[in-house]
């Protein structure tokens, strides 16, 4: 169900530019969340320069697994915390790019560029901080298939037109990568007279998208079978925010997408079967693709053929032996894959 487009972005700029001077400011609990990292990203976390981090106005944690040597670009990194997080775990070889609207938050960003290539011990820095707009990555001057991997961490929710940011991330995406994001989804579609309510939507409220649309419009960007990777209500503590909101629920959900041309509308069961040989540093015993698949090491794990794909056409190949084809086809696989977020407990919010 279309609705009349509206312009946030001079709204946004001067929320997240000039309003907001630290986590602190914000009025709700929709970037915060109660998600605790593992041990790994917490000690990263301590280098992060106090300036960037009292910065931070994400949702979620977008740090997935196997890293090295990544090509990495960050939709909206306004400070630049997780791009600095990311970028110790790319390594050296790696490179992080960080895109952002807002020229206060990049001036943040760029200011401590040295300081954290001599924390993490690189000879040079490895970041980079773009000015652009994420609905228009095609016009950024990068090529096609640049990137293996686009992070955002509640910052879609906040564009005119999303449907141009998944587009984009599309376009940019080499084969096999992934878009793994943070963002806020509403249970039902945002009336209009909210979306228009500028503390609202720099709030990354009434501009949550209805989670059937994002799934319709993820489709239609050519990502199958979206997953969900961890998923926590969110609690709107501001009492006039509430009323105006009324019975609307909002959830914080990470995802991944993966670029991997004709996955199936369903997930399909061809008789395969994964085995996970503990080799990731950071997860020796269980390695998680999404919320309904865990792969502990050792063990023989039955997939369907979506899932098949998403750890062998990837960067995760090397880390799995694998056994089955798609040669014959069983039917459905039962259980597998989707799911709304809206079927969890209420949990109470920290700020990070």
């Amino acid at each position: 169900m279309s609705q009349e487009r509206l312009d946030h972005h001079p709204a946004i700029q001067e929320y997240y530019g000039k309003t907001l001077q630290g986590t602190s400011d914000l009025q709700t609990s929709a970037c915060c969340t109660d998600a605790r990292p593992p041990a790994y990203l917490q000690e990263i976390l301590k280098q992060i320069h106090p300036e960037v981090a009292n910065h931070y106005y994400g949702c979620g944690l977008v740090a997935p697994q196997s890293l090295t040597g990544l090509r990495v670009l960050d939709l909206g990194s306004g400070s630049g915390r997780d791009c600095f997080v990311l970028s110790k775990l790319v390594g050296p070889q790696g490179k992080v790019v960080g895109v952002d609207m807002t020229p206060e938050q990049l001036a943040i960003g760029r200011r401590h560029l040295d300081f954290h290539q001599q924390a993490f011990g690189f000879s040079k820095s490895n970041v980079e901080f773009v000015e652009g707009d994420i609905e228009r990555l095609q016009e950024l001057g990068f090529s096609p298939g640049s990137f293996d991997l686009i992070i955002s961490n509640c910052v879609v929710n906040l564009a005119n037109d999303k449907a141009k940011v998944f587009a984009g991330a599309q376009y940019l995406l080499a084969e096999g990568g992934e878009m793994y994001f943070s963002d806020v989804y509403a249970d039902r579609r945002i009336p209009q007279e909210l979306a228009k309510d500028p503390l609202l939507y720099g709030e990354c409220l009434s501009g949550a998208l209805y989670w059937n649309d994002f799934i319709d419009m993820v489709k239609e960007a050519k990502f199958g079978d979206p997953r969900i990777v961890t998923q926590q209500r969110i609690e709107i503590n501001n009492e006039a925010m509430a009323e105006k909101l009324g019975a609307i629920k909002f959830h914080s959900v990470t995802i991944r997408l993966f670029k991997l041309p004709g996955l199936e509308s369903n997930c399909e069961d061809y008789g395969q079967a994964v085995r996970y040989l503990g080799d990731l540093e950071q997860s020796p015993l269980v390695f998680e693709l999404d919320a309904g698949h865990r792969f502990e090491t050792g063990r023989l794990e039955r997939v369907c053929g979506n899932s098949y794909r998403m750890i062998k056409e990837t960067r995760f190949a090397k880390h799995f032996d694998f056994f089955g084809d798609f040669t014959r086809h069983f039917g459905q696989y039962p259980g597998c894959g989707g799911g709304l977020p809206f079927n969890d407990e209420p949990s109470a919010p920290t700020c990070c």
